[in-house]
């Protein structure tokens, strides 16, 4: 038994010879069903070693019966093999610290650097385990050290480069040195020196020129210190600002739109070929997932619906089908008089629920909802790659096609069936309208009418694929994509959350977008389910990218843009509103509404001391020049000294050579702000 095109095989000895004085099948059995067409041979026997293959789940449920009782389970065995083979397990705790870690300027690590460090820390975790498995043997035997252990080390962590793309050390000197820093500090150890570095590398295009070409020279041929030498001495001469390091340099080179341009001169021009030109896709795949179609069609059957007047009418409507093109199974659909971009984001996202799984490709077809930048936007997060059918190609007939089979076999049987498109030619396939406008009262309703398309398509994915006699449902389930990962909640919101196309700023009253022509507004709760008025010390009137789910507004995710992506700032919540009339108030509205008074009120004050303590430190205190300090408005004395002292007393001193006794200053600004003259006034 193996997988072969990435579905589970058997092999005709596993199925005609003895096991144990056992066998699935004689060897005329087998050949009856060939014969019969109840066997789908999935590869033919040929020269040179190669045998025959039969899909398992075409065998009839006795054969299979049969085969279980005799070799075990194919699925549960191949699964076991599967899984020792080298698949790395995501640590999703180094994924919680690095998204949360905290750079030196004071900001989160940007996605992308958040995916590398967590599989680099992966990959140091699995590595780390393997040693210390293999050390245990070693002690237990009562050896020492292995000569070999740190290039066994290094060995498996590159078996995992090309898979996982992690950026680990590849030489022996580098890796043992990470690892140890990983030991010593954990996760920690995995992050650049240069995050948090508002600086970026700035070449101008006459240096990227003089770099790209000493990079393709032949004569000599430059190693990458030898051309950061070569490239300061001729950058001194022209008077161009030098490279600091080689680092630079190679970052530079390894740049996409820079390595194509001396890529064929290191490496030939083949290889050049076959890493940048575009590929031909020009047969189905063989396995799931592999390659979705997707495309908005008519929904042919026929529904009622009345008018403003109240007069029948006799209606159809639109459907955007998401098709996976190995098996022809519908995963995904939404229902709608438009196709537009609500139409694709539902559809899609059902099929990602569906699936289960991130699909590789997508390909739709040039129609201009799919060329929005909110459309493209979707298919990115979603797939590896995304393209468009090339006008007038087979390619772009594929799920044309196969929606004219599920219309002729499945849509067909209703009588509501509204016909193929007008260019078909088959009477069989046009509607009697004649019959249509006698029964327009018993047509579907628009609901009756999306439970019977769904019902519709559950027969078609339940339905026979003509290719392998199996359902096409079942040989969903049977296939196996190993380039495909699994998506959990956090891909969930990656994919289907929505972005703002603008910035809106966080106001005293909170961050305010429109979504479908309504207003949502949010802030920034603590723990305490409180505002957050540390984050609004931080953020009032800055600006965030507000990232949301169109189908559950209950909480936005709000983002800055940086120049090398987007960096996540803070979750936050509807805006807590309160009624302003006594006899609506709500159990726990007028305790709110006091705690944020006295919180208001503790800021304006905490505020105006921190702004004294400044100034008294620097010398422009105007109490310092004879002169008084305004009052907080809206403050009786009381209150006000209240706060203050509470306010002291939760300061700390500030960090200078001379110690200041902030109890002392409070009091000093306390005396000098509200004097004896104030005292006699009312706020």
């Amino acid at each position: 038994m193996e997988y072969y095109n990435k579905m589970i095989c058997v092999t005709v000895d596993e199925l005609t010879q003895e096991y144990d004085g056992q066998r699935v099948m004689t060897a005329s059995n087998y050949k009856q069903l060939c014969a019969r067409k109840r066997l789908f041979i999935a590869r033919k026997a040929g020269g040179f070693g190669v045998y025959a293959l039969i899909m398992y789940s075409s065998l009839p449920d006795r054969f299979r019966a049969r085969f279980e009782a005799i070799h075990g389970n194919p699925e549960q065995i191949l699964e076991q093999q599967r899984m020792e083979k080298k698949i790395l397990k995501i640590d999703k705790d180094a994924r919680d610290f690095y998204m949360s870690h905290i750079l030196p300027n004071g900001k989160t690590l940007v996605d992308t650097r958040v995916e590398e460090y967590t599989i680099n820390a992966s990959v140091l975790g699995l590595v780390l385990t393997a040693l210390n498995e293999r050390m245990a043997k070693v002690k237990a035997l009562g050896g020492g050290v292995p000569k070999d252990l740190w290039h066994k080390a290094l060995d498996l962590s590159e078996s995992y480069r090309k898979d996982y793309n992690h950026t680990l050390p590849n030489t022996l000197r580098g890796f043992r040195d990470k690892m140890n820093a990983y030991k010593r500090d954990g996760y920690v150890a995995l992050i650049s020196g240069k995050d948090g570095n508002e600086n970026t590398l700035k070449i101008t295009d006459e240096a990227g020129d003089q770099i790209i070409a000493l990079k393709r020279s032949k004569v000599p041929v430059y190693t990458n210190s030898q051309l950061f030498a070569k490239y300061n001495e001729i950058a001194e001469d022209k008077g161009w600002k030098p490279l600091k390091s080689i680092s630079s340099l190679v970052s530079f080179l390894e740049r996409p739109e820079v390595k194509r341009r001396w890529y064929d001169a290191v490496h030939g021009e083949l290889a050049a070929h076959q890493k940048y030109t575009r590929k031909h896709k020009t047969a189905l795949p063989s396995f799931r997932d592999s390659l979705w179609y997707a495309d908005g069609t008519k929904l042919n059957l026929f529904y009622k619906a009345y008018d403003e007047k109240g007069k029948l009418q006799v209606r159809t409507t639109q459907v955007y089908e998401v098709m996976d093109a190995f098996s022809e199974v519908m995963l995904g659909y939404f229902i709608s008089d438009r196709e537009n971009f609500n139409a694709q984001y539902n559809a899609f996202r059902m099929a990602i629920q569906t699936a289960g799984h991130r699909p590789f490709e997508i390909v739709v077809d040039n129609q201009g909802g799919h060329k929005k930048d909110e459309a493209k936007d979707l298919f990115k997060h979603i797939c590896h790659i995304f393209r468009f059918t090339a006008p007038y190609s087979g390619q772009s007939k594929t799920i044309e096609s196969t929606f004219g089979r599920f219309q002729a076999q499945i849509l067909h049987q209703d009588w509501r069936f509204t016909g193929q498109n007008i260019t078909t030619k088959r009477e069989t396939s046009r509607p009697n309208l004649e019959f249509i406008e006698a029964n327009k009262e018993n047509l579907y309703t628009l609901e009756e009418l999306k439970a019977a398309y769904a019902k519709a398509r559950e027969a078609w994915n339940s339905a026979k694929h003509p290719a392998t006699g199996v359902s096409r449902f079942e040989m969903y389930q049977n296939s196996v994509n190993p380039d495909t990962t699994a998506v959990d909640q956090l891909d969930m919101i990656e994919m289907f959350w929505l972005t703002t196309q603008n910035p809106a700023t966080f106001t005293a009253s909170g961050i305010t977008i429109e979504v479908d022509t309504k207003k949502y507004t949010y802030e920034v709760l603590g723990t305490d389910k409180m505002p957050d008025l540390e984050f609004r010390k931080k953020h009032t009137f800055r600006q965030f990218y507000v990232m949301y789910d169109p189908l559950d507004m209950t909480q936005v995710r709000l983002y800055t843009k940086e120049t090398n992506g987007m960096r996540y700032i803070a979750t936050a919540e509807p805006y807590v509103k309160v009624h302003r009339n006594l006899q609506e108030q709500e159990p726990g509205e007028m305790t709110f509404i006091r705690q944020m008074d006295i919180r208001n009120k503790q800021e304006r004050v905490n505020l105006q001391l921190e702004a004294a303590e400044l100034e008294m430190a620097h010398g422009v205190a105007p109490e310092q020049f004879g002169l008084n300090r305004p009052r907080i408005k809206g403050l009786n004395l009381v209150t006000a000294e209240a706060l203050m002292d509470t306010a002291v007393k939760q300061s700390k001193p500030p960090k200078q050579v001379e110690i200041i006794d902030v109890g002392l200053l409070g009091k000093q600004i306390s005396n000098l702000t509200f004097n004896d003259a104030a005292l006699l006034d009312k706020y």
